[in-house]
């Protein structure tokens, strides 16, 4: 029996996933087990609901100060612990480059939504919000039931 050191895949292009992996090796040696305590993320998730909701009221009211305030917010969106990254991109493995692509979606979609709240162009904002929960949403499905399997044991 040979002794290899372990060596997980790497998605082409992404030098920083490799380290993130193999960081979260040595910090995070229980990432296959369910862990009852709530991810970071689930609060950062959380958090985003509640000021898409704030949107959702600012654009029915058609408060262009308030979705410029808050789509900023959503779009710089506080990240997790770097161990917990660490731990999040390890169990993506192959999946950790769509799963940042869609935070990029989210990112830039929130940022356009800013930009429209400020010229005060609603059907904008609405167009740029949609693109938000599309990115959202899109991510959820592919990814949310395989989280809460794997980090909470099924229900987080």
């Amino acid at each position: 029996m040979t002794t290899e050191p372990f060596s997980p895949p790497t998605p082409s292009g992404t030098g920083a996933a490799a380290v993130l992996l193999a960081l979260s090796l040595f910090f995070a040696p229980s990432v296959g087990a369910a862990d009852r305590n709530p991810l970071e993320l689930q609060k950062i998730m959380q958090e985003l609901g509640e000021q898409m909701q704030l949107v959702a009221g600012a654009i029915s009211r058609e408060d262009w100060e308030a979705v410029a305030d808050v789509a900023p917010k959503i779009a710089k969106h506080r990240a997790p612990s770097f161990t917990e990254k660490a731990r999040i991109m390890a169990f993506l493995g192959g999946h950790a480059a769509e799963f940042r692509a869609a935070d990029r979606l989210t990112h830039d979609a929130a940022m356009k939504m800013g930009g429209a709240a400020q010229r005060r162009d609603g059907e904008g904002v609405i167009q740029a919000y949609a693109e938000v929960q599309q990115a959202c949403l899109a991510c959820h499905q592919a990814h949310r039931k395989e989280f809460r399997t794997h980090f909470y044991g099924g229900a987080p």
